[in-house]
């Protein structure tokens, strides 16, 4: 054991991930304070618990789990989710303690069916339902629907059910935008090891740009904590908004198809050890323990990153060791209650335009998943169908839908769910394939009929 902490590479390896998890960890506490109206004594608890549970998750994933060094974190499907549903509090009327008590109830239930998953082996079945198509509409919903809550954290729009002006507040927005574009430049013609820290560069910068601009007053305070402090149900008590329950349900169950293609995307890395049907099944039944305790400390469920397939590729640190320091360094940060004091005082203005620039990246992601799929001008309605539906109600109120029923409108109004659900319903009942192959034979037997063009 002494060797390993003798090894250099190991402890400059697990600062790498340590930079790597934390900077898709620490703006996920202060959006979900922002959006469910949280005390900063419930801010600076969240942010301790999402370092500790982290460490935690990433420790259990890589010794019992997928045994990978892949980065267990708030799933970004979860996060865009939970965010939207905040704001059908201001949208509908509904309380915020209700819509995050209906959350904390979904969470529960969701964890615990994952577990029954894991242990049983159906996460393979369900995986089957996810074909190219399918992935590629998910992807770029799901990354429009996260980048329009960034937006408005940019500008300084209410933040998912936080209240705030309703107008766009030129100062900060104008910061945002200088930030999104220091980020970009960085990413693009930035060098490798410079690229790989733009998001924490744009934080750095950011930050003291906005205190010395607009002071001390951000949208959200520091706050001092000397112990570690739990909360219990911060977004609210439990409560049965049967709608929301079972959109976070239905949520958990896409996720689980993204965390299967997130460890079956590094067995290219590693092809002497193929990842087995044991490492899913103790993946899934971790991340359902996952599932379960941030129903119970109102964090944002954790599971394994897609994005560390990229990283590793990157900074080629394709060994184990190295990511146990990161992920063990990154628990230890939580347990000092200072860290997660400090962390919340970054202003949600800067975290959401770093982010910004983090998940338009997705739209890169939808587009490798569509050029898997062979489209025609029959067969494009797969894709065309849900993926327009799903922005279209993005766009609409979410105050349109308060003539339907309670039980349905979080389903219906969320365009990213119903897109993805539409998309799995279109793929699974019509051989979308088949209409492919019978429009090209048609087109190929008319091109043979008909006569030669005279050339003059």
């Amino acid at each position: 054991m002494t060797k390993y902490f003798k090894n250099v590479d190991n402890w400059l390896g697990g600062l790498q991930w340590l930079m790597y998890i934390f900077i898709n960890t620490v703006v996920v506490p202060i959006t979900m304070g922002a959006a469910f109206n949280l005390s900063q004594a419930e801010i600076v608890s969240t942010m301790q618990f999402s370092f500790i549970l982290g460490g935690i998750a990433c420790l259990l994933q890589v010794f019992i789990g997928h045994r990978r060094p892949i980065m267990d974190g708030p799933s970004g499907l979860w996060w865009g989710v939970l965010l939207a549903l905040s704001s059908l509090a201001a949208a509908q009327g509904m309380p915020i303690a209700e819509v995050g008590g209906s959350i904390a109830t979904g969470l529960i239930i969701t964890g615990i069916l994952t577990v029954i998953i894991g242990l049983t082996g159906l996460g393979y079945y369900l995986e089957k339902l996810f074909n190219p198509s399918v992935m590629g509409v998910f992807m770029l919903l799901f990354g429009v629907s996260l980048c329009i809550s960034f937006f408005k954290g940019m500008v300084g729009l209410p933040f998912g059910g936080g209240e705030g002006p309703t107008e766009i507040q030129i100062g900060p927005a104008i910061l945002s935008f200088v930030i999104v574009s220091l980020v970009l430049i960085l990413t693009i013609r930035g060098s490798n090891k410079l690229s790989q820290y733009a998001m924490l560069i744009g934080i750095i910068v950011g930050w003291p740009a906005y205190l010395l601009l607009f002071g001390s007053d951000a949208q959200l305070t520091g706050g001092t904590a000397n112990s570690l402090e739990i909360f219990w149900f911060p977004l609210g008590s439990p409560a049965w908004n049967i709608g929301i329950i079972l959109t976070v349900v239905i949520t958990g169950m896409l996720n689980l198809s993204k965390q299967y293609g997130s460890i079956k995307g590094t067995d290219p890395l590693y092809p002497d050890s193929p990842s087995t049907s044991k490492d899913y099944r103790n993946s899934f039944t971790i991340t359902g323990v996952m599932t379960i305790l941030p129903g119970f400390l109102g964090l944002v469920p954790y599971s394994p990153f897609v994005s560390s397939i990229g990283f590793i590729q990157q900074t080629k640190i394709y060994e184990r060791m190295p990511f146990i320091f990161g992920a063990a360094m990154f628990f230890i940060m939580g347990v000092i209650p200072q860290f997660g004091s400090f962390f919340t005082m970054i202003p949600l203005s800067v975290g959401c335009a770093v982010l910004f620039v983090s998940y338009v990246q997705l739209f890169g992601s939808a587009w490798d998943w569509f050029k898997l799929v062979e489209f025609n001008s029959l067969n494009i309605y797969r894709a065309a169908i849900p993926m327009f539906l799903g922005l279209v109600l993005m766009a609409v109120p979410a105050s349109a839908f308060a003539s339907l029923p309670g039980y349905v409108q979080p389903l219906l109004s969320s365009g990213l769910l119903m897109g993805t659900i539409i998309s799995i319903a279109m793929e699974n009942l019509m051989n979308w394939d088949k209409v492919g192959a019978t429009i090209s034979n048609n087109i190929g037997k008319n091109i043979e009929k008909e006569e030669p063009v005279n050339k003059l």
